[in-house]
């Protein structure tokens, strides 16, 4: 079965302020690292638009509603000095909600056996009521419940391998038994949480944090050792990837040293869990990734894993 790629021209018009790192030209990178010949037979679909329905299964109904009448019209809305809206802000952020059910429901009904969403803006900082880190809605975890709450699955797993800890995923998930959060990320650094002790009511959160310099080596470690056997042992019905690529060494707002044949490699060893575990079933989300040559080699390493060339 194919491998399913999911975005929308709408998320380019979500635009924080000049010099940003969250910028548009990251989708662009991404869609010119996947229009190499190689991913030709890559299945290409416009995100939906979601609606705040989508929202609601990981945030509260007072920040839901709080966002969406915040949506600017005109100019630019600070939100926490990291964090902005412009106009075309609240389109993208449904577009995002709407591509990754989309491909959430392609992946669960068999129509394609992996997908790929590359929508913005990101999502794994924002918390159950509280927007940051550039995100506003937890797209990741929002795929999760989607899954579980349509088609009953009873695990979901999200791995999470950006830089940064994703405490609006950890947040969420945190007394939910049904989903285990799994994480690698660079410690300390924003937002200064994922110490290895935070491990959920149901001991469902696994934290592997890396000091900062560390590379490769020590974030395959982290998988081999902690993370890929506590999946193994939780038996996900359906795996969800953070995927960040602020890990690699150009990234400017971080300092590991992941090299770009990594992405492929635990993308692989993601792949190995889902085949034993989950009939395969692999959806991943964009996340960071700031450096644009670093971000569409990355890019190009993922996918490829998820294509199987």
């Amino acid at each position: 079965m194919s491998t399913l790629y999911v975005s929308h021209k709408a998320c380019l018009d979500h635009l924080p302020p000049r010099g940003h790192p969250e910028r548009a030209e990251r989708l662009r990178a991404v869609e010119e690292a996947l229009s190499q010949e190689r991913f030709q037979f890559l299945v290409r679909d416009d995100a939906p638009q979601g609606n705040t329905d989508l929202a609601r299964l990981c945030h509260s109904e007072r920040y839901v509603a709080r966002l969406e009448q915040m949506a600017p019209t005109s100019g630019e809305l600070d939100i926490d000095g990291d964090t902005f809206m412009s106009p075309g802000t609240w389109e993208a952020i449904l577009r995002a909600l709407g591509g990754v059910t989309a491909a959430t429901d392609a992946v669960m009904t068999g129509s394609h056996r992996n997908a790929f969403v590359a929508v913005r803006p990101p999502g794994h900082h924002a918390e159950i009521a509280r927007a940051m880190g550039f995100c506003f809605f937890g797209n990741i975890g929002i795929a999760a419940r989607h899954a579980i709450r349509k088609y009953g699955i009873g695990r979901a797993a999200i791995i999470d391998f950006d830089v940064h800890h994703g405490n609006g995923t950890q947040d969420i998930f945190w007394a939910d038994p049904t989903v285990m959060y799994c994480s690698t990320h660079q410690m300390p650094l924003f937002p200064d949480t994922g110490s290895r002790s935070e491990r959920g009511e149901h001991d469902n959160i696994v934290n592997a944090p890396l000091a900062s310099e560390e590379g490769s080596a020590e974030f395959r470690a982290a998988f081999e050792h902690l993370i890929l056997p506590r999946l193994e042992r939780f038996s996900p019905e359906l795996v969800l990837i953070s995927a960040g690529f602020d890990g690699h060494f150009r990234d400017p707002l971080a300092s590991l040293n992941l090299r770009t044949d990594y992405f492929h490699w635990v993308t692989r060893q993601l792949m190995d869990i889902a085949e034993r575990t989950a009939g395969g079933r692999v959806v991943s989300v964009l996340e960071g990734g700031y450096d644009l040559q670093a971000l569409k080699e990355s890019v190009s390493a993922h996918v490829s894993a998820l294509m199987g060339i």
